[in-house]
């Protein structure tokens, strides 16, 4: 299924179509940083050639996934999230009554030194080196889809075709971001940029 998808989008010869696949927030940053950006095409190409993607080497892929877990932890799509308590219950020094509204602020926890350190708010994916729960020394402080029973049912998906969409635009071009763009990252139901992310790609 997923050979069949790449060969499809192969077809295209532009990369336009999976643009829209990944947050246009992940390229900008990968462009910023042109040394992540060719770490990134190595393992690509050292992953896949220039052939075709498949399940097992996308999740290979540590300089692509440390990447998207960084971009998620500085733009999470969601800047907070609403929970309902559904019963009294206590929770730690706090006592919550049935039908209290908590408010997650998960753009400030993604940005909290004492959790991430003092580079909290730089963008540095060496910290997902060691995976997820290193990063995090074992709290639950990494939000980008939720968590809990409610946690997206469809993160695996996301993350799946992120890598697949990026990888592929790897694979056939660099890309950097064109002169008129504006770092203006606002909150209208998720994260995205204000006046877009405009980029110049060249074909390798």
């Amino acid at each position: 299924m997923l050979k069949n998808k790449c060969k499809m989008d192969r077809k295209l010869h532009c990369p336009k179509r999976l643009i829209k696949r990944v947050a246009p927030m992940d390229y900008g940053i990968i462009e910023k940083y042109q040394v992540l950006q060719t770490q990134a095409r190595e393992e690509v190409l050292q992953v896949f050639g220039n052939g075709e993607l498949d399940f097992d080497g996308l999740n290979c892929l540590q300089v692509v996934t440390m990447t998207l877990y960084e971009s998620l932890l500085q733009y999470p799509p969601l800047t907070t999230l609403i929970r309902d308590v559904n019963e009294d219950i206590v929770l730690g020094e706090l006592s919550l009554p049935f039908g209290t509204l908590i408010s997650l602020p998960v753009i400030l926890l993604h940005h909290d030194k004492e959790i991430w350190g003092e580079d909290a708010s730089k963008f540095n994916p060496e910290r997902f080196k060691e995976g997820l729960s290193s990063a995090t020394k074992g709290q639950v402080a990494y939000f980008p889809f939720s968590w809990g029973p409610r946690i997206c049912i469809g993160q695996n998906f996301a993350m799946l075709e992120a890598k697949m969409a990026l990888s592929m635009i790897l694979q056939s071009f660099s890309f950097e971001l064109s002169p008129s763009y504006a770092h203006a990252p606002q909150s209208i139901v998720t994260m995205q940029p204000q006046y877009g992310a405009p980029l110049i790609f060249h074909k390798l």
